[in-house]
């Protein structure tokens, strides 16, 4: 077994209560949070790992090379539910050998790899 052990993942956003609101409808709960003079940003606890979402500022390099997966219950559901709030699809629901599987993006343009539990 790894002595490593991933435990943050932190995003940029030009707008963070919109990428929350994403990231709500796949199941994350989210607390504002703020340590010392930093920005103020939303963290949420997923099984041992802290998600964060902070703000862009001008003139730094966006966080949309990095690809995000997240297991959900029902691919095609979730899919369906953030097209509706206008998610790019960028590979629809379909079987593969991972199991149910779709790529979205969220509205910063972070590709999520959804599979299916």
């Amino acid at each position: 077994m790894s002595k490593v052990q991933l435990n943050l993942v932190v995003i940029q956003s030009s707008n963070i209560e919109q990428a929350a609101m994403f990231y709500q409808r796949l199941g994350l709960s989210f607390i504002k949070h703020k340590h010392g003079n930093g920005l103020e940003h939303f963290t949420s606890e997923l099984g041992g790992v802290t998600f964060e979402i902070y703000p862009r500022r001008p003139g730094t390099a966006p966080t949309t090379a990095v690809r995000l997966g997240f297991q959900v219950l029902s691919v095609d559901d979730l899919v369906h539910e953030l097209e509706r709030y206008g998610a790019q699809i960028i590979s629809p629901p379909a079987d593969s050998i991972w199991g149910r599987r779709a790529v979205v993006a969220d509205p910063d343009r972070h590709r999520l790899e959804l599979t299916q539990i």
